[in-house]
């Protein structure tokens, strides 16, 4: 039976994170299983190049606590991602800087450099049966996955298993996007990637998490929790109780439900803390974003303009948009061009995986859902 823990953290004060991360991890199995030299590979969340107070990132107080922790034990630690954009050391420099990571090298880690990529094979794998990997990851004795707790568009929740999409080099992101458009594909592709990495321990930052336009625009909310656990699984189901989604609202967990993974409960798991004196009843969620499928008794030309009809869709705030292309540059399909400093959308060639709201600097494409979805079910 894995363990899972969730334990209260008010702050991100030093002496706060450490002490709740210390006893988060005592409960949960603790870090026994490190060896002196044994080179691991921490997985944070760095979507962008974005201030820790922002809640886009994990916060380096947490990732510098669990490095002080890992040194402690004479590990070689190596904090890092691939966020979005090219994967080079000049826009990794960058992305360091700007989300004050730079603050785990003073904690006895370094930060990753490594932009070499590496093909791997993975038979058993859903839909992902050979992927392209960051081989920082790939060349660990073991990697820690780190994630921040937030909303997601296309995803409905960012937490463990989302995580680490990371592992995609960043350039190679929207290819993956193109080739898994649907909702259940995409989420069976994250499975596949965590059943492939197999990392040895999950830790989510839910100290201040998202809540809103995530994972990149939303707004701050504190959760006031440490979570940590060897099954990302469960941990997302805990996550998702906290922030006032179920299951069927999650794709990944949906995904992981189907294979068996786990459960509508994490009954496989012990659990150390109590949940539900973290559950915060308003949080703001998107809305979900599953796959419709019509069918029935619903005449085939009908099919189309239910769908154009019901479906939400990525739309520029005209008031928010700076015109910056940005949008256009990280499109998988091609779907986006600038009209008079503006992005125009090709409904026909959207696949809907949300890019272009996940990477908007300004928060100003956003997730609509048409008139007649908001009048069938004002959520």
């Amino acid at each position: 039976m894995s363990k899972l823990g969730i334990t209260a953290c008010g702050s991100y004060e030093d002496a706060e994170v450490a002490e709740s991360l210390g006893r988060l991890l005592a409960a949960v199995g603790g870090l026994d299983w490190v060896e002196p030299g044994m080179r691991i590979a921490v997985k944070t969340n760095l979507l962008s190049g974005s201030a820790p107070e922002k809640a886009v990132v994990t916060h380096p107080a947490v990732l510098s606590a669990l490095c002080r922790l890992l040194a402690a034990r004479g590990a070689l630690v190596t904090v890092g991602d691939s966020p979005g954009g090219p994967f080079t050391e000049g826009h990794l420099k960058r992305i360091y800087r700007l989300s004050g990571m730079e603050q785990v090298e003073g904690a006895g880690a370094r930060l990753n450099m490594d932009v070499s990529q590496c093909e791997a094979s993975f038979p058993n794998g859903k839909v992902l049966r050979q992927l392209t990997c960051t081989s920082w990851l790939t060349d660990a004795d073991a990697v820690i996955s780190c994630c921040k707790l937030k909303t997601h568009a296309m995803m409905g929740m960012s937490a463990n298993v989302k995580n680490l999409f990371g592992a995609i080099p960043g350039t190679m992101k929207p290819e993956y996007h193109f080739r898994f458009p649907g909702h259940r594909d995409f989420a069976d592709m994250l499975v596949d990637i965590n059943e492939y990495l197999r990392p040895r321990l999950y830790i989510t930052d839910a100290v201040v998490g998202m809540e809103g336009n995530g994972p990149a625009s939303g707004t701050p909310r504190k959760i006031g929790a440490l979570l940590a656990g060897t099954d990302p699984y469960g941990l997302d189901l805990l996550c998702a109780r906290i922030i006032g989604l179920s299951p069927e609202q999650v794709p990944t967990i949906a995904a992981a439900m189907e294979r068996g993974l786990c459960g509508r409960e994490p009954e496989r798991s012990e659990i150390s803390g109590d949940p539900e004196a973290f559950v915060i009843r308003d949080f703001q969620n998107i809305p979900r974003l599953c796959d419709i499928e019509f069918g029935g008794n619903m005449p085939g030309w009908l099919v189309p303009v239910g769908r154009l009809a019901l479906q939400a869709r990525p739309k520029a705030s005209r008031k928010t948009c700076i015109g910056c292309a940005k949008c256009a540059r990280v499109c998988p399909a091609g779907a986006i061009t600038m009209v008079n400093k503006y992005p125009s959308i090709d409904r026909e060639k959207c696949i809907r995986c949300f890019c272009c709201q996940e990477f908007c600097p300004e928060g100003a494409m956003k997730v609509h859902r048409p008139l007649i979805a908001r009048a069938l079910n004002p959520r």
